[in-house]
C-alpha cells in the first residue's frame, strides 16, 4: 500500500449528493482507489466557515459519509475530518508559514464572502472563511499527498499548498513535505437542468439539482422538465440545455444512445422527448444501484458508524506521525 502514490480529497457535508457532485468528483474518487492510496474526508471543519446549525452539521456529515460508501468509496479510505483533530493543529503551524498577502488574493474567499453576504441577515464574515485555505493545505500535507484531484477552479489552492510546503522545507532545512500536484482528471461539468447557464448546485435550491438517491419518478420528472431551447441560442449552435443533457448521457457512459441521438440532432430530426427519456433512464439506472447499496448500509446504521470510526482511527495514526515529526522540526514540545 505504501508503495502507491497518495491522494487526498474532501467534500463538504452541505446539501445532498446530487449528480453534479457525483459525476464531478465522487465517481472519479471511486476509480482512483484502484491505483492510489486514497484518503477521502467529509470536511466538516470547512463546513463551519459558512452559517451552520450544529445538529444539522453532524447529521449531514454522517449522511454524506454513508452516501459515499454507497457510491463505492472503500470504508478504509474514508473518514470525517473532525475525527482527526491533528488537521487543525497542523493548520495552526502552517499558518506560521502562510503569507497574509497570498491569502488575501485567494479568489474563492471573495466569491464565498459575497455569497455569505447575499444569503445572511448581516455582514458577518468569519475569519475562518479567510483562513480556510491553510486548513485545506494541512488536510493535504498531513498525509503527504502526492496528488489532489481538482477542477481548474481549485488549482490556486494546490499552488498555495505547494508554496507553504516549500517554505516549511526551506526554513527547516529538510525536504520533509511532498510538494503536491493537482490531478486534472476528466470532470464533466454538469449544469442545472432548470437553468443550464448555472452549475448544478444544492445551494441554488431543489429544482437546480437532481439527488442521486431520489425516488425514480422524481428524477424522471426533473429531467422531463429540463430546459432545452430558450429561444436566444444563435442559429447552428447547440443550446446550453440540450448540451447539458448530452453531457449527462455521456457521464452515464451511454455512448450508443448518445451517438444515436447526436446523429438525430445533426440531421435535424432529434425529438427532445427522446433525449430526455434516454437521460432519465440512464440516471435512474445509476440511482437504483446506489439506493440499493445505501439501503443495505442503513439497515444497520450503528455498525456503519462504528466502521467509519474505526477507519478514522486508523487514518489518524498517519496524521499523528506527521504532526509529531513536524513539531520536532519546528521546535515544539511533543507530549511524550
Amino acid at each position: 500500500m505504501e508503495s502507491k502514490k497518495r491522494i487526498l480529497s474532501g467534500i463538504q457535508p452541505t446539501g445532498n449528493l446530487h449528480f453534479g457532485r457525483y459525476f464531478g468528483a465522487v465517481s472519479n474518487w471511486v476509480n482512483l482507489q484502484e491505483t492510489y492510496h486514497c484518503f477521502y474526508c467529509v470536511v466538516d471543519y470547512h463546513a463551519m466557515t459558512m452559517p451552520f446549525v450544529p445538529a444539522k452539521l453532524r447529521e449531514n456529515s454522517w449522511e454524506l459519509a454513508i452516501n459515499l460508501l454507497a457510491a463505492g468509496i472503500n470504508p478504509e479510505n474514508l473518514f470525517i475530518q473532525s475525527m482527526v483533530p491533528e488537521h487543525t493543529e497542523l493548520s495552526w503551524i502552517m499558518n506560521c508559514y502562510a503569507s497574509y498577502g497570498q491569502l488575501s488574493r485567494m479568489t474563492q474567499f471573495k466569491d464565498k464572502s459575497a455569497q455569505a453576504q447575499e444569503s445572511g441577515s448581516d455582514d458577518f464574515i468569519s475569519a475562518a472563511l479567510f483562513d480556510y485555505p491553510v486548513l485545506q493545505a494541512a488536510d493535504i500535507l498531513i498525509y503527504k499527498a502526492h496528488y489532489v484531484p481538482v477542477g481548474k477552479d481549485q488549482e490556486q489552492h494546490v499552488e498555495f499548498t505547494r508554496n507553504i510546503a516549500q517554505r516549511f522545507n526551506n526554513q527547516t532545512g529538510k525536504e520533509y513535505f511532498v510538494l503536491p500536484e493537482a490531478l486534472f482528471t476528466e470532470f464533466p461539468k454538469i449544469m442545472s437542468t432548470a437553468d443550464p447557464t448555472r452549475k448544478m448546485s444544492a445551494s441554488l435550491g431543489e429544482k437546480h439539482n437532481i439527488d442521486v438517491f431520489a425516488d425514480p419518478e422524481r428524477i424522471r420528472k426533473q429531467v422531463r422538465s429540463a430546459v432545452t431551447d430558450t429561444g436566444d441560442t444563435p442559429a447552428g449552435t447547440m443550446s446550453p440545455g440540450v448540451e447539458n443533457l448530452f453531457t449527462l448521457l455521456n457521464a452515464c457512459k451511454k455512448q450508443e444512445a448518445h451517438d444515436s441521438l447526436m446523429a438525430d440532432y445533426n440531421a435535424g430530426t432529434l425529438k427532445y422527448v427522446d433525449l430526455k427519456e434516454a437521460v432519465a433512464d440512464a440516471l435512474v439506472g445509476i440511482s437504483e444501484q446506489l439506493r440499493e447499496r445505501k439501503k443495505e448500509l442503513t439497515s444497520d446504521r450503528k455498525a456503519v458508524k462504528e466502521q467509519l470510526k474505526a477507519s478514522g482511527a486508523a487514518i489518524r495514526e498517519h496524521a499523528r506521525l506527521t504532526l509529531r515529526e513536524v513539531k520536532e522540526l519546528v521546535g515544539l514540545v511533543n507530549p511524550r
